[in-house]
């Protein structure tokens, strides 16, 4: 069997289809206009499924094409002949593509997995699901791809199914609308675009989507190896249960992939004072947060009641879902960067200072920035500039309240700093406190 397999791995569309679909993959991975999975594992697992809608068209139309090989060799009358059973005769170019499939999908994980690796450090046991899903959603299309090839050996079968399946991936949605559920369990690259550093595919979504897939993938290896209709028939038994069980298995809502792991949010923290906590997720990046935290922590003492420890803020919407305030904590927004590290890093130690001045995300009213900005660089000693592309003209405004706060005595603008704290701290902070309004 292996002699006969290592032949077919180089005699078959296995080795052509590897490299088409690691290629396609590791240009997505790299070349895609925004990078979504920098925050971590499973956000490199979900962005590996949203990739699926060009992989899978692909992986169909290699299992068409490799189905004509018969045909195109003219011996299809000839080994029907034989007494070797259709089931053994087709199994090592099955496995073959099977494999080729498996290690193109694989090899755009391991280029994400390169990317990333320097400073993702949470591994749920989840992400392996996600994959696993995707790596069974690929040998089921090739598997499928080679049934309808063989029923329809025809040139164009393989170009045909493979826009085929990407239309079909496209149109889910909209068909299966507004049972988000539905589309869940019948596309695997459904909702997995855009993931947030909290997401999570909860297990039993995975485990009804492989069923399902399941399911098909035993429909299309009944259609590979029948031999009359009646065995044609029976196919659609597995893709009907698979379906069946799956509905039955997929929680019933809307947005299932609004799940949060709370475990990715459990903050990680410096082992000494003053402490700086970051996510779970996010805990590869403290040597590049602690630094800059911990100098906006001294800056931050001058003030009265000033705060002495750093957490990420782990807020999360739809679900709403916010962290405990505290007076001693500033809460600060993680961003990573398209490099896998933190965004605008040169800024860390400003953007503490300027949320220290700033109604928290759980307050019903978020106070506007520009004062928050403005007492940060009075903090810092100088002008309210910021490397990000959108706070050019948030600093403008800010630049304004710095200087008329700077022109006054020390005592008095310290004391409006400090009110302006203390209004945080109470979910009251406002415009014109900073410039002279009333104080809480």
């Amino acid at each position: 069997m292996s002699r006969v397999l290592f032949i077919e791995l180089r005699r078959s569309a296995a080795i052509g289809t590897a490299v088409i679909l690691a290629v396609t993959g590791t240009l997505l991975i790299y070349f895609l206009e925004a990078v979504y999975f920098a925050d971590g594992w499973m956000q490199l697992a979900m962005t590996m499924r949203l990739y699926l809608g060009l992989l899978l068209p692909l992986a169909l139309a290699a299992g068409a094409w490799q189905a004509r090989r018969e045909q195109r060799s003219a011996v299809a009358e000839l080994f029907a002949t034989t007494p070797r059973p259709r089931a053994q005769r087709i199994m090592p170019v099955i496995l073959a593509m099977t494999i080729a499939v498996v290690a193109g999908y694989l090899t755009m994980g391991l280029a994400g997995a390169l990317w990333i690796a320097g400073t993702a450090r949470y591994l749920p046991g989840t992400v392996f699901a996600v994959v696993g899903v995707g790596l069974l959603a690929q040998v089921t299309a090739v598997w499928l791809g080679s049934a309808v090839g063989r029923l329809l050996p025809s040139p164009v079968t393989a170009p045909l199914l493979g826009v085929a399946g990407l239309a079909a991936l496209l149109l889910i949605p909209g068909a299966t609308s507004p049972n988000g559920w539905m589309a869940l369990l019948l596309s695997p690259i459904f909702d997995m675009n855009m993931p947030q550093p909290y997401e999570t595919v909860p297990g039993v979504a995975s485990a009804a989507q492989a069923l399902w897939l399941a399911g098909l993938a035993g429909t299309a290896m009944l259609l590979l190896i029948s031999a009359d209709w009646r065995l044609r028939v029976a196919a659609l038994l597995p893709v009907a249960l698979g379906f069946a069980v799956g509905v039955m298995v997929m929680p019933h809502t809307d947005r299932v992939v609004t799940a949060v792991d709370t475990r990715a949010q459990e903050l990680v923290c410096t082992a000494d004072e003053p402490r700086v906590c970051l996510s779970r997720v996010h805990a590869g990046l403290l040597p590049e947060v602690t630094g800059p935290a911990r100098e906006a922590l001294t800056l931050l003492a001058t003030v009265p009641g000033a705060p002495n420890r750093v957490h990420e803020d782990t807020s999360t919407y739809s679900p709403d879902v916010f962290p405990p305030r505290e007076a001693d904590v500033v809460l600060l927004d993680i961003t990573v960067g398209q490099d896998a590290h933190l965004e605008d890093r040169e800024d860390l130690a400003a953007n503490v200072l300027i949320k220290a001045f700033r109604n928290p995300w759980s307050c019903e009213n978020t106070s506007a920035g520009e004062d928050a900005m403005a007492a940060a660089f009075w903090l810092l000693d100088r002008e309210p500039a910021l490397h990000g592309e959108d706070d050019q003209g948030f600093a403008e405004d800010a630049t304004a309240r710095w200087r008329a706060l700077v022109k006054l005595p020390a005592d008095e603008a310290a004391a409006r700093v400090a009110a302006l704290r203390t209004a945080a701290t109470n979910c009251a902070a406002a415009d014109g406190i900073l410039l002279g309004g009333a104080r809480p």
